[in-house]
């Protein structure tokens, strides 16, 4: 499956510092997997529209049930504004019922430093994951 590049919803001034969250969710089964990838255009979608919205990536392998997500936002506000707002929040409440497991992380960047890397966002989700 091809990635959804970085795509930047409104420019941030290049001095700001900006809130980024790189997620990964991986599924149980397949299928799991298949209504996952079926719900992200709308989501993607979603964050384009969003008001705070500085970015967003999207790295999908269906086949093995993983997918990395890469966002930008004004402020922590902005991010948590969008999480409760429709369609994201029913669709998240809707995957938990198929994920075997998922992990966030979160820091600040200047706006200039964006996009972020994949690269980037997986070191970052790794030392997540061996903090606990």
């Amino acid at each position: 499956m091809p990635d959804i590049p970085w795509s930047t919803p409104t420019q941030a001034a290049p001095d700001a510092e900006v809130y980024v969250m790189a997620s990964r969710f991986e599924t149980v089964t397949l299928t799991g997997a298949l209504r996952f990838f079926l719900k992200t255009p709308g989501i993607i979608g979603q964050i384009r529209k969003a008001p705070g919205a500085h970015g967003v990536a999207l790295r999908a392998r269906v086949l093995g049930r993983t997918f990395l997500t890469l966002s930008a936002w004004e402020d922590r506000d902005a991010l948590y504004r969008f999480a409760r707002s429709e369609p994201h929040r029913s669709s998240s409440r809707a995957a938990a019922a198929f994920m075997k497991e998922s992990a966030f992380t979160f820091w600040t960047v200047k706006a200039a430093e964006l996009p972020i890397g994949w690269a980037e966002a997986e070191r970052r989700l790794a030392e997540q994951k061996t903090a606990y």
